[in-house]
């Protein structure tokens, strides 16, 4: 399985809500594909985001992305150093 980022920006910020209802449309197509999200990190204005998820590989994930409508910048697969 590969690490595989998302990062996505939004013109505003984003609440709580917001992000719930974009995670309740990738979640089922994320089973289906065996992707597994691992943990997001959201800026303080809630305007910009990453994703970390482990999937087949990136591809993957950009087309998971595309069938729930989740907009995104970037996916790029990685690997984690350090701790």
């Amino acid at each position: 399985m590969a690490h595989v980022v998302v990062e996505r920006s939004f013109p505003t910020p984003q609440s709580d809500e917001d992000l719930a209802v974009v995670e309740d449309r990738l979640a089922p197509c994320s089973e289906l594909h065996g992707v597994v999200w691992k943990r997001s990190v959201v800026s303080l204005d809630r305007r910009h985001m990453i994703c970390e998820y482990e999937a087949p590989d990136a591809e993957t994930v950009r087309k998971i992305q595309r069938e729930a409508g989740a907009a995104f910048d970037h996916i790029w697969p990685g690997e984690i150093i350090g701790g």
